[in-house]
C-alpha cells in the first residue's frame, strides 16, 4: 500500500450471527487507550536482554456486532522464542484471564499484542490460538496490535485481524492472512492532561516534571485558547485578503463552533467569574477552618490521654481521712454536751 493510513478491507470469515440478525462484513474499528500502550512499553523495557520481542493479552470492550473494539487494558504473557520454535505459557494465560475477568467483568478478551512489527509463522500460530473457540475470541476475530519499540525511532502501532488461507490441515495452525484495520488512540481530558505533563519532561535532562498547580493549569489553558484564537483570526484574515485558499469544510466547522458559544455580555461573564472565585475562596477558607478544628481536637485528646486521670486511691484515702476527722469531732462535741448537763 502506498499510504500507511489506507487499508484494503477483505471479507473476513463470519461467525454464527445472532437470531434474527444478519452477519456483518464491515471492517473493524479499533480504539486503543493510553493505559494499554504504557503497559506494553513498560513490558518491553523490562524484557531480558536476549529477547527480541514480548507478547501479551489485550482486553477491552466490543460492540454487539463486533465491528467496534476498545482496547482498555493488557497484561504480559511469558514466552520463549527462537528461530526454530516458540513456546507460550498457556496455563498462565488462562489463569490470568480468569482472574482479570473476575475483577473486571465488563471487559472481554479481544486479542494480543507484540512489540515488533514483523509478521511471521509464529505470529500466525499465536493469532490462531487467541482466535480459537472456547478460550479465544471466536466467533469474533482476534485483534493483533504491534507496537515498535526500536531505540531512536518513533513508536508506531498497527492493528490487524486474520483470515484463514488455503493450506493443508497440517499447516492450518500456523498459517493465516493478516489484514490491517484502522485504529486510533482514544483518551479523555484527564488522560490528556497526564500525557501533556509527561511529554513536557522530554526536554529536561533528568526527565522529571513537577506537578503544576490549579492556577498554573488555568493560565496554560487560557494561553492555549488565545493561541488558537490568534491562528483562526489569522487564517480568516488571510482568506479575506485572498492570501490563502478558502476551505468550505473548515469554514463550516468554525461556524458550528461559534454557534455553540453562548450570547452573554462580557460584563456578565466577568461578574460570574469573580463570584465563582469568591465562592471557591470561601469554600477553601471553611475547609481550612474545619481542618484546623479537627487538628486541635486531636491534639487535645492526645494531651488528655498522655496526662491520664487522677489517682483513685489517693482520692479514697483523702475521703476516709476527712470522714475520720469528722467522726472524732462529733464525739468530742457529744462529750462536752454531757459534761455540761451533769454540771
Amino acid at each position: 500500500m502506498a499510504n500507511k493510513d489506507s487499508f484494503l478491507h477483505l471479507a473476513r470469515p463470519l461467525g454464527p450471527a445472532p437470531i434474527g440478525a444478519s452477519a456483518s462484513t464491515a471492517p473493524l474499528s479499533v480504539s486503543v487507550h493510553p493505559q494499554a500502550i504504557f503497559s506494553i512499553l513498560d513490558h518491553s523495557l523490562r524484557r531480558p536482554q536476549d529477547q527480541d520481542r514480548v507478547i501479551g493479552t489485550l482486553l477491552g470492550t466490543r460492540s454487539e456486532d463486533g465491528t467496534e473494539i476498545e482496547i482498555r487494558n493488557c497484561y504480559a504473557v511469558p514466552h520463549t522464542e527462537t528461530a526454530e520454535q516458540v513456546e507460550v505459557d498457556m496455563d498462565y494465560q488462562k489463569q490470568m484471564l480468569a482472574l482479570h475477568l473476575r475483577a473486571n467483568p465488563r471487559e472481554v478478551l479481544v486479542g494480543w499484542y507484540a512489540t515488533s512489527s514483523d509478521l511471521n509463522t509464529f505470529s500466525a500460530l499465536i493469532q490462531n490460538f487467541y482466535g480459537q473457540q472456547g478460550d479465544g475470541t471466536w466467533p469474533h476475530p482476534a485483534v493483533h496490535l504491534t507496537v515498535s519499540t526500536e531505540p531512536g525511532k518513533e513508536i508506531e502501532s498497527r492493528t490487524y485481524i486474520s483470515a484463514p488461507i488455503g493450506v493443508t490441515a497440517e499447516r492450518a495452525a500456523d498459517s493465516c492472512l493478516f489484514i490491517p484495520v484502522p485504529h486510533e488512540l482514544k483518551y479523555g481530558e484527564a488522560e490528556r492532561s497526564g500525557l501533556e505533563l509527561i511529554s513536557s519532561a522530554k526536554d529536561r535532562e533528568d526527565r522529571s516534571q513537577p506537578i503544576i498547580t490549579d492556577l498554573e493549569s488555568l493560565e496554560r489553558a487560557v494561553r492555549q485558547t488565545l493561541d488558537m484564537l490568534e491562528r483562526v483570526t489569522k487564517y480568516v484574515n488571510d482568506v479575506l485578503d485572498e492570501e490563502d485558499e478558502p476551505s468550505s469544510a473548515l469554514g463550516q466547522f468554525l461556524l458550528n463552533t461559534l454557534s455553540l458559544a453562548p450570547k452573554v455580555d462580557a460584563a456578565d461573564i466577568e461578574r460570574d467569574f469573580n463570584a465563582h472565585i469568591q465562592d471557591v475562596l470561601a469554600v477553601s477558607y471553611l475547609a481550612n477552618t474545619i481542618r484546623t478544628q479537627i487538628d486541635l481536637s486531636n491534639r487535645l485528646a492526645t494531651a488528655a490521654l498522655s496526662l491520664g486521670p487522677a489517682d483513685p486511691l489517693a482520692d479514697g484515702n483523702e475521703r476516709r481521712e476527712g470522714g475520720d476527722r469528722q467522726k472524732g469531732g462529733d464525739r468530742r462535741n457529744k462529750g462536752r454536751q454531757q459534761k455540761a448537763q451533769e454540771a
